[in-house]
């Protein structure tokens, strides 16, 4: 794919998923943020857009077996989302708000911005879990319905909820929210840095919202750069 400093970082990780290694780099948001221009985000971060297009490039210039996911049908990513992504944030969040609250209660007192690491990790383990259960009981079978029914040439189906844009926008915006607090998190441990007096737990903790982080980065890009764009355009298909 030919890619610019006006090309948006979520369709340069939609067409190669490998550009998102690059943008984790950087620290750069291709999934919250995925609808900036790469100059904008490359401002954002005060990093070079000529550097970060030439890491791109070079990124995507190996040939490679990696997934093409805006290529995939909506029941399809679905599946993969679910199977992959939801799966994998139920069985880690037992775990990081086990340890995160062990951490505050340890070493709180040394490190007191653990109160914070641990209040928001319960809080983003409740919301991811209240949000993924949306996903899965609402928004999810309506988008592979609507999918089914276009490609059979049938009427779309009744949607309880209004216009799509409607449960998608909320979605959008638990995401942001999710982002954020993960974001927060990041600052508050210094991007995940042991400190001097760390404990094996510690350690194992911070490694584990560092994977968490990352798996979400990958989760919500995949809902809203292609997911929700792709069931967009069916509800809303272009006129001939």
């Amino acid at each position: 794919m030919h890619v610019t400093g006006e090309t948006t970082v979520g369709e340069i990780v939609a067409g190669d998923f490998r550009a998102a290694a690059v943008f984790h780099e950087f620290g750069i948001d291709f999934c919250c943020g995925g609808r900036r221009s790469l100059a904008d985000a490359c401002g954002e971060r005060q990093v070079d857009t000529g550097a970060v297009l030439d890491a791109v490039k070079q990124a995507l210039s190996v040939p490679s077996s990696a997934p093409r996911f805006d290529e995939w049908s909506p029941e399809t990513l679905i599946g993969f989302i679910v199977g992959n992504h939801h799966e994998y944030v139920r069985r880690a969040l037992p775990s990081l708000t086990a340890h995160t609250q062990k951490l505050a209660a340890v070493h709180g007192s040394r490190h007191p911005e653990l109160h914070e690491v641990a209040r928001l990790a319960q809080s983003i383990a409740d919301d991811m879990t209240a949000h993924m259960a949306k996903e899965e009981r609402i928004l999810f079978p309506f988008i592979a319905q609507l999918s089914e029914a276009a490609r059979d040439g049938r009427p779309a189906p009744h949607a309880p909820f209004g216009s799509i844009d409607n449960p998608i926008r909320m979605m959008e915006h638990e995401h942001d929210a999710t982002g954020a607090a993960m974001a927060r998190i990041r600052e508050l441990t210094d991007d995940y840095a042991v400190p001097a007096d760390g404990c094996t737990t510690y350690q194992v903790c911070l490694r584990e919202l560092d994977a968490f982080e990352r798996d979400l980065h990958a989760h919500v890009h995949l809902e809203n750069n292609i997911l929700f764009p792709k069931a967009r355009a069916i509800a809303a298909p272009v006129p001939a």
